[in-house]
Formats: structure tokens, sequence, C-alpha cells
């Protein structure tokens, strides 16, 4: 028979008390978040825009860059279109930690909390950069910046693998992206953050783990039981009902 424990809860949690439960999440926000603002800071006031630094080898590299807050640095609305979308995100991050909060009470699999917990986390870090960078690091700024209009410290940067198209690539132009046969290629090219890097972890589990994390239909088959048993209980009722009549 379906038990109620198996709704997407944790034994190791259940029945532990309050404070115990937020622990592990809590440590998580701090850690990441810590390591996060720690980083910029030191790169901030050690390295100059877009210069690198070699941490092992040629495939890991402190490469310096700041973006303001959107993937590929796309940009949209100017300065106007940068306050939506700091105060968007301060919006999601309440959103995140109402959605902890709730999924602690409900006893989640830890598994579970950790990935929200990164994912919030991660958020977080960026939010900060977005938030208050444009005034705490002004005198180190190449931009006017102000409350809410900081840019998102990158650095984090694995060029993995170098080389460059085939001679049979075709010629490829969407927009002012453009690349052609003979072009250099860069696998992994991005530039991120500790912030991006908790994020993606913390999605990629849940999608990877949802079937240990979700039980599909879980909920119906709770209250069919449910049902079912208050139904038992009613013709048993009737049953002793009918026997002492008879006595």
């Amino acid at each position: 028979m379906y038990q109620e424990k198996d709704i997407l809860k944790d034994e190791i949690t259940e029945g532990k008390p309050f404070y115990i439960k937020w622990i592990l999440p809590l440590a998580i926000l701090v850690l990441v978040i810590f390591a996060d603002q720690y980083l910029k800071y030191w790169v901030k006031h050690n390295m100059v825009m877009h210069t690198e630094k070699t941490i092992a080898g040629k495939w890991f590299l402190f490469h310096f860059t700041e973006n303001n807050g959107m993937a590929f640095g796309i940009e949209f609305w100017g300065k106007y279109g940068k306050l939506f979308l700091t105060l968007f995100r301060v919006g999601v991050a309440f959103f995140g930690f109402w959605y902890l909060y709730n999924s602690i009470k409900k006893h989640m699999k830890i598994g579970f909390l950790i990935c929200v917990s990164l994912i919030l986390a991660g958020a977080i870090g960026n939010i900060i950069d977005c938030v208050f960078y444009g005034v705490w690091y002004k005198p180190l700024n190449d931009y006017q910046g102000g409350y809410l209009l900081g840019r998102v410290v990158d650095m984090l940067y694995f060029p993995i693998v170098e080389t460059h198209y085939p001679s049979w690539f075709p010629h490829i132009k969407l927009g002012s992206f453009e690349i052609s046969a003979g072009d250099p290629f860069t696998f992994f090219s991005p530039v991120f953050n500790i912030a991006d890097t908790a994020i993606s972890a913390g999605v990629i589990a849940i999608i990877v783990f949802q079937k240990r994390y979700f039980v599909k239909g879980s909920l119906s088959i709770l209250e069919d039981d449910t049902t079912s048993n208050e139904l038992k209980g009613e013709d048993t009722s009737s049953d002793n009902l009918a026997a002492s009549k008879n006595e």
C-alpha cells in the first residue's frame, strides 16, 4: 500500500527539531555565497579587466570579465532593462526563500533541499553583484554604476580544447554571430563564476534525479487510500450498529 512518507519526504529530516532541518540548507547558502563573493573580491582587487591568470596548465584559467547579468552578455532596454532585470531577480530570490522554507516544512528529501539551496545561493551571489557592485567597487569599475546597476563578475574559464573549424564547415551568420571554416574553436568557451556553477549544479541534479525526488501521481494515490480507509471505517461502523441491533 502507498505510504505518505514516499511523497517527496525524507525520514532523515522528518520528526527532527525544526532548526535541525535548516542546518544543511543554510550551511550550503552561506558557504556558496561566501566562496562566490570572496573570489569576486579577489579578482576585482588583483586583476585587470580582460586579463588572465593561469591556475592549472592551459585548461583552467581566471579570465576577468563582467556582464550585465544575462546569459552571453545579452542586454535590452538599456539602463531601465538592467533595473528591471535586477528587481526581477530580487523577486525570484524572495520566492526561492519561501519555496525552500515550505520544502523543509514538508520534509522534502534531503537531496532536493540541497539542490534548491544551491540554486538559491547562486541566485543571491549574482544578485549581490547587480545590486551593490556599482557602489562598493566604484573606484575599480570602468562603468558608471550605482545601486541596482552593478555588473556580474565572471572569472572561471576552462579552454579544454582549442582548435579550428574544419575546412568543410559551412559559413553560418546569425545577426552579429558569424563562423566559418578555419575560424578558431574553443571548448569550453563561456566564462562564469561560482554562483553560476551552483545554479547549474542544482538544476542538473534535479533533472537527473527527478524520479527520486518526485513521485508521479503520488498525491492522488494518497487521496484514494485516505478515501478508501474512510469508507472502510464507515462500513465497519454500520456492521457494528447492525450487530448490536440483532443482539
